[in-house]
């Protein structure tokens, strides 16, 4: 039986998304006594290559062009389709150039890129000066800062990386607005209750994209000719990408039987109900896929083994069948991850930030493991801690961490390892710091963290001398009171001490932030936007991203709505997907507002700038009237004014917490 698992667009670019790799390595443990042969492809990797060559880019061109003869002379033409149009034919020319450059082939063209001359600047690259010329020389300062006189290669990957969003937002705006590099389609899969809009969007007119995907599927089965084909959705972004690829192969091979799995099905469609899923898909199955998977090929090679976790349809019905006596498999028996099959040296880095810290997520080739299964803590109230993947809690031991990293980099001639841990155990990390140090096995790590007081300064330092150079990990909406409310377990003080040990050790750290908990009021939102400020300030933390906050269905918050102050809203009728439920919240902050400010300022944090400022300025409007007497900012907001108070968090906080 041949088996084929597949990636469908769109994750990131850079490295393999790891459910393939692991269900690889683990089914072919079990090859022998199934009969299964297993290969794995990224067709998200596929699909981006496809549309950034230059066959494709000469085709969008075209396509433009006859839509532009067609409209109406007043029409507006946004500003990177106009760009693209007016340099198409230098686009077409240079987008495999910058790609390859992008795959870390073809490094000299490193010294053309910098010269501002080789690739045709678009509306991405308007915050840098004018590419240098005979009359304008000035030096870019805000390249000259991040890379200096000697950077070339990285300074070149940068302006490679703008001129792929430039090129990305030409596909979106101009051909299919549900594009974009990291996700496709997106608002369709995002807790649809209904399946109509994502069948509609499958069964309509195809765009430019579509056919180009499904053009890979097609090209796909036909050089594989796969009896299975097994589809992971880890996020909303390309479970469109998953459908449209199960279509397709339907139609070319009518014989394959298609499965579909992954995080998003696990989270979302738990609740399945719409049989027409079942005309895409032959099975879908819940939670870790090994037992799952595994039982379902052995039933198809007639060893009878029972269905676990797996929705079918019956009768026209979708039924879930599983066995309760039918255990999921040990993290220690899972087998080794491999990569074998995936085109490792056509993965693409962009550098799209010049922070550090937070560019490792888009930049490098990380070597996907795990120390743990599961979240050790798996109290937080936001978390959907009554899921497998949080709740069940596996740790192997160092011996079989160690022999996975051993046999990844013998497989991949990599060192760099991406721990994906909800959360990776202190103890574990420990364990492992100390195998990797006696052994003298020299990786560079990085991965999920919480920021507890385990992580001693003495720790700290042991982690960073086994190859450890970046931490994330929660520390949410930056209050006390609201820390303790979601169950974090842990305050803003211990955080600032366990932040500054890491940095203290030389290992870089990235803060989750959210915003729009249940009972956060204005106030408490600017207040934890300084702690943050004083934060960075203080050297503590290097990187932070500011989530809005959503109620899920499988949280404690989503299931115990009464306990956090809220009402939820009554649900649509749910036969398709379902995970955030929308709430009231009697406190009534505009959250909306809010966000803007709060990602405005800590971008400019993680390039240093505005560390001094009053926070409420990054929330000033067009038209600013300050409060007499109160200290407070308002803004005007449809004849509305909306309040954004002066900070009560003294301005020595953080460094009275770090003594």
């Amino acid at each position: 039986m041949r088996v084929l698992l597949v990636t469908p667009p769109m994750t990131q670019l850079n490295t393999p998304y790891p459910a393939t790799a692991y269900l690889t390595g683990f089914l072919r443990l079990h090859a022998a006594e199934l009969g299964l042969t297993v290969t794995q492809a990224d067709a998200s990797l596929a699909l981006f290559l496809r549309l950034f060559s230059s066959a494709l880019v000469e085709r969008m061109a075209r396509e433009l062009r006859r839509r532009a003869s067609a409209a109406s002379k007043r029409e507006h033409v946004p500003p990177p389709i106009a760009h693209f149009l007016a340099h198409a034919e230098r686009y077409v020319e240079t987008v495999e150039p910058a790609i390859r450059f992008l795959q870390r082939r073809d490094p000299s063209l490193a010294l053309r890129i910098v010269g501002r001359a080789f690739l045709p600047e678009g509306p991405r690259f308007a915050h840098l000066c004018p590419p240098p010329s005979a009359q304008h020389a000035e030096v870019d300062e805000h390249l000259a800062a991040a890379f200096g006189t000697l950077g070339s290669t990285e300074q070149a990957r940068y302006l490679s990386s703008l001129y792929v969003d430039d090129l990305a937002d030409v596909w979106r705006l101009g051909i299919d607005p549900r594009f974009e590099l990291a996700r496709y389609a997106e608002r369709l899969a995002a807790s649809a209750p209904s399946f109509d809009p994502l069948h509609e969007a499958l069964e309509g007119e195809p765009t430019l994209v579509d056919e180009t995907l499904d053009a890979l599927a097609r090209e796909l089965v036909s050089a594989q000719r796969p009896d299975v084909v097994g589809m992971t959705a880890p996020f909303p972004g390309n479970v469109y990408g998953a459908f449209r690829m199960a279509r397709a192969i339907r139609a070319a091979a009518p014989n394959t039987t298609i499965v579909l799995g992954g995080g998003w099905v696990n989270t979302e469609l738990r609740a399945l109900r719409e049989p027409r899923v079942f005309d895409y898909f032959d099975y879908v199955t819940l939670d870790d896929g090994e037992r799952p998977l595994l039982n379902l090929l052995s039933q198809l090679a007639d060893k009878g083994a029972p269905l676990v976790r797996t929705y079918v349809r019956r009768a026209g019905e979708v039924v879930l069948e599983t066995d309760a006596t039918q255990h999921d498999i040990p993290n220690r028996d899972t087998g080794i991850p491999t990569y074998d099959g995936l085109p490792l040296a056509d993965y693409v880095s962009v550098l799209e930030m010049l922070n550090p810290m937070h560019r490792l997520w888009s930049d490098g080739r990380w070597n996907k493991i795990t120390l743990a299964h599961g979240c050790y803590w798996k109290k937080c109230a936001f978390c959907d801690v009554s899921l497998d993947y949080i709740s069940r809690y596996d740790r192997p031991s160092a011996d079989v961490v160690v022999q996975r990293i051993r046999a990844l980099i013998a497989e991949t001639g990599e060192t760099g390892f991406h721990l994906v841990d909800e959360a990776a155990p202190p103890a574990g990390l420990r364990a492992l710091a100390k195998r990797l140090i006696a052994d003298r096995l020299a990786i560079t790590w990085w991965g999920n963290i919480r920021f507890e007081k385990t992580f001693t300064p003495e720790l700290c330092a042991l982690l960073a001398e086994s190859g450890c150079v970046a931490v994330s990990g929660g520390l949410e909406v930056a209050s006390d009171r609201l820390l303790d409310l979601m169950k974090k377990g842990v305050t803003v003080e211990q955080v600032a001490r366990v932040t500054r040990a890491f940095t203290d050790a030389g290992i870089m750290v990235h803060a989750y932030l959210m915003y729009g908990f249940p009972t956060e009021t204005t106030q408490d939102t600017i207040d934890a936007l300084e702690r943050v400020r004083q934060l960075f300030a203080a050297g503590c933390i290097q990187s932070a991203y500011w989530h809005r906050f959503s109620a899920t269905a499988h949280s404690p918050i989503g299931l115990h709505p009464d306990h956090y102050g809220i009402q939820l809203r009554p649900p649509a009728e749910i036969v398709f997907a379902h995970n955030d439920v929308e709430f009231v919240d009697p406190v009534g902050t505009d959250h909306d507002f809010l966000g803007a400010g709060l990602r405005k300022a800590l971008y400019n944090y993680m390039h240093g700038v505005g560390l001094d400022a009053d926070v409420r300025t990054w929330f000033e409007p067009v038209a600013v009237s300050v409060r007499s007497g109160r200290g407070g900012r308002r803004r005007r907001k449809g004849g509305e004014r909306v309040s954004v108070p002066k900070t009560t968090v003294p301005s020595d906080l953080i460094e009275r917490y770090l003594g």
